[in-house]
């Protein structure tokens, strides 16, 4: 793969994926930290359930660390070096032929 894609595929999974997984992740943890607060208005899909929230929020912690996983393995793969050591070794010799 080219260099420049491979750039380019990385900045653009970091922009698409990476930046809505860290707010998924910013969410979950507001949403689990009100679910402990005594005494919260809380508003979950319209119950007031602390448990829905703190549900709400693990969810939400959870799908957004997959978010950000994904730019950090386009990464990986795209800007990897191919290992040279393969290339590097000298073919195998031809086989012996056999005496009858």
């Amino acid at each position: 793969m080219n260099r420049n894609t491979a750039i380019i595929a990385t900045v653009a999974s970091a922009l698409l994926c990476g930046c809505p997984g860290l707010f998924a992740c910013f969410f979950g943890v507001i949403s689990a930290a009100a679910s402990q607060m005594p005494g919260a208005d809380i508003d979950v899909f319209g119950t007031n359930d602390p448990t829905a929230a703190l549900l709400m929020g693990l969810g939400a912690m959870c799908v957004g660390l997959v978010f950000i996983i994904i730019p950090i393995a386009v990464g990986f793969f795209t800007l990897r070096r191919a290992s040279s050591s393969a290339s590097e070794m000298p073919p195998p010799p031809p086989p012996q032929p056999s005496q009858p």
